[in-house]
């Protein structure tokens, strides 16, 4: 049985955590609450003795002969702070040990991982933000805040994701995927585009967007910042994840190349059709007894081989040094070739360092795998069987990693969680 600390320090937010803690024991954790004095002021001590099972105290004075300011941290698997209010996250970035929660946080070698929730002009601060940078530059898992309704009228970034989302995170880091890619930023892309024939039909796909939202969960698991380009998606947001909806693929052409530029890898896992119609009818289309007009199809754009374009070129400008360098930081920036693409550090080279594309078949799935990752120019591309009861809004998946070196990793049917992890993996060993 895994140990469980679950730290709750006081906002508005901390009745979310009630959900949170039955998750957790109905999941087989042993979990110990250990709530700030003020927390109390919110949700009381019986409760969570009733729902944890296990004694609840805010002091080390309590049960002094178990010290348990330093008992309770050191026999930890996880430590979970929900709600992490400004408070406790300044406390804890400067190592600040004046109640049992904060003591708690200094024993641990186990993953810690917080969950911030207040309010937006709080989480914006350069207090807030620094203290969240040397949390996380010191291994710390800060999930990003849900933006949405706050306490009042108010409305923005600050607050608390969804439990469920919480604890899908906590699950991958107990898993013992730790933080492989901390101080990176990826952007996946989920879901299947619609091409709009007219205000109600439109050309689409069977993509639901769980192997999508499956490798977002993942890196944020592993500390990562991420953008999930969503395309028609009905899933509860991934917490910690930044989520920009999308309907079409030009749209998401768009949102995908402008995130690109700011991240180290990038993972096409939506479902992107290929044709869109050459006219949109502004009126619903009305049957008649005469046959319909054809509807005439134009292609949309690669966006996975436009990635793959953009970095090539990048990397010969890069090469041949090219473009000027972005004092102090030694960074080399070049202009115009496409939006948002091309941040580029003395060290790392053209951004984003690492492409990784999917590619889902019916027949001849490796041969087309293979000739598709010559096309693209990606470094990893993503194979797997679609149809019926395959891949397409199913749990599970199986697939086929094909490299750019030529080799090839194959993922055996499982949770699409599993897949997300290897991919991940291929992805942290090339940005290492």
């Amino acid at each position: 049985m895994t140990s469980v600390v679950l730290g709750v320090s006081a906002g508005i937010a901390v009745y979310k955590s009630c959900e949170l803690l039955r998750l957790f024991t109905e999941s087989g954790h042993d979990v110990r609450v250990v709530p700030t004095r003020d927390a109390l002021r919110f949700v009381g001590e019986p409760t969570w003795a009733a729902l944890s099972g296990n004694p609840v105290t805010t002091e080390v004075w309590e049960s002094v002969h178990e010290v348990p300011h330093v008992r309770i941290g050191q026999s930890a698997d996880l430590v979970v702070v929900a709600p992490a209010t400004a408070d406790v996250l300044a406390r804890a970035a400067h190592g600040m040990a004046n109640d049992l929660l904060t003591n708690t946080l200094l024993t641990a070698r186990c993953p810690v991982v917080f969950a911030p929730a207040m309010h937006t002009e709080m989480w914006e601060h350069p207090a807030t933000r620094a203290n969240v940078a040397t949390l996380r530059e010191r291994g710390a898992i800060v999930i990003e805040p849900a933006v949405g309704r706050l306490t009042g009228a108010d409305s923005g970034p600050g607050r608390l994701p969804d439990p469920a989302e919480i604890f899908e995170v906590c699950r991958r880091v107990l898993a013992g995927r730790r933080a492989h890619l901390a101080g990176r930023h990826v952007v996946v892309s989920a879901g299947g585009t619609r091409e709009a024939i007219d205000p109600v039909r439109f050309i689409g796909n069977r993509s639901s967007g769980l192997q999508g939202y499956a490798l977002a969960r993942t890196a944020v698991a592993r500390g990562a910042e991420v953008t999930l380009v969503a395309a028609n998606v009905s899933l509860p947001d991934p917490a910690g994840a930044k989520v920009v909806r999308v309907e079409s693929a030009r749209q998401l052409r768009d949102a995908v190349l402008a995130a690109a530029g700011h991240a180290d890898a990038v993972v096409m896992a939506a479902a992107v059709a290929d044709f869109r119609p050459v006219r949109r009818s502004d009126t619903k289309i009305k049957k008649s007894s005469a046959e319909p007009d054809p509807i005439h199809l134009t292609k949309n754009p690669d966006i996975l081989a436009e990635l793959g374009e953009i970095r090539r070129a990048r990397r010969e400008a890069y090469a041949a040094g090219d473009g000027p360098y972005d004092a102090p930081e030694g960074r080399r920036s070049h202009a115009g070739d496409g939006p948002g693409i091309g941040r580029e550090a003395g060290t790392g080279g053209p951004y984003p360092r690492v492409i990784v594309g999917f590619a889902a078949e019916t027949d001849d799935v490796l041969a087309n795998g293979r000739a598709k990752l010559q096309r693209k120019g990606c470094d990893l591309l993503v194979v797997n069987q679609v149809g019926e009861n395959l891949a397409f809004g199913t749990p599970d998946n199986a697939a086929v990693v094909l490299t750019a070196e030529g080799d090839s990793v194959e993922i055996p049917r499982g949770p699409k969680e599993d897949l997300a992890d290897v991919v991940w993996d291929l992805v942290a060993q090339r940005l290492a």
